[in-house]
Order: structure tokens, then C-alpha cells, then sequence
């Protein structure tokens, strides 16, 4: 586990190896995955590690990882460095579009159209999570991402 619900999310990581996955419990006990994340991704609550607050969110590796890790202080250090700020201010903006495209998806598109959209822009997540975990992330339930992924091996 990287962070747990209720607590303050103490470090910010980049994923040097391995696959981790941001997701929430409901009250009936159902995880909705929020985020997946491979090599070269950064791993966070943001709100929780900026706003010093408890999350609402577990975060927890889902291969064997090994992550750069930081504080937020440390976080603030590194941004010092002109080219360093550079890089996280694109990573941030591409992080940030990538989120808004899925939530567009996500309320627009139906469930087929989703998971052609995943296999297009990360193939690798299909490879390494396991199919509930792919349909949670999508938000449809794994019969339905049953069905839509036979659909498209008939084609």
C-alpha cells in the first residue's frame, strides 16, 4: 500500500517499474478504479498531498514497483530547478487532459467505445491489469466488458 483511505497522502511517486492503481471503496464494498498508472507515471492524490487533508482514496501497487518517491517539500526543492519545472509542468498538463478526456468518455461514450478508446491510448493496461480491474476503470461491470471484448475479437 502506498496510501491508505483516512490518511495524508505524505509523498508524491514516480514509477521506475511496475503497475499501481488509485481507486475508492464505496459503502457496498466496490472499488472504482479513478487512475492505473505504468513506468514513467506519477502516482499522488493530489488533493490529499497538496492540501495536507485525509484521502478518500487507497493507492496500492498492483505488480512489484519500485517508485521515486518525494515529499512535498522535497517536491518544491526540485521545481527550483528551471528545466525539472519544465518537465513537471507538461507531465501536469498531459496528466490533466488525459483526465479530462476519460471523464468526457466515461459520460459520453458507451461501453464498447470506451475500451476501444483504452486499447488505443494505453494497450499496456489490458496487458497488465486483469480484466475486472480494467472494467472498474472504465466503469462498467466485467460482464459487460465480457461481452464487448468478444464483440470485438468476432470482427
Amino acid at each position: 500500500m502506498f496510501l491508505e483511505q483516512g490518511h495524508v497522502c505524505q509523498y508524491t511517486g514516480f514509477i521506475l517499474k511496475g503497475a499501481m492503481r488509485l481507486y475508492s471503496i464505496d459503502s457496498n464494498g466496490t472499488e472504482h478504479i479513478i487512475q492505473l498508472a505504468i513506468e514513467n507515471w506519477w502516482m499522488v492524490d493530489r488533493e490529499s498531498f497538496l492540501m495536507k487533508t485525509p484521502s478518500v482514496y487507497n493507492i496500492d501497487a498492483w505488480e512489484d514497483t519500485e517508485l521515486l518517491t518525494l515529499k512535498h517539500d522535497g517536491l518544491l526543492q526540485i521545481l527550483n530547478i528551471p528545466a525539472i519545472k519544465e518537465m513537471f509542468w507538461q507531465m501536469n498538463q498531459s496528466n490533466f487532459i488525459a483526465s479530462q478526456k476519460r471523464l468526457n468518455y466515461s459520460i459520453t461514450l458507451p461501453a464498447k467505445e470506451r475500451y476501444e478508446e483504452l486499447l488505443k491510448n494505453y494497450p499496456e493496461f489490458v496487458q497488465r491489469f486483469p480484466q475486472h480491474t480494467i472494467a472498474s476503470y472504465l466503469g462498467i461491470n466485467k460482464e459487460t466488458l465480457s461481452r464487448v471484448r468478444s464483440k470485438l475479437v468476432k470482427k
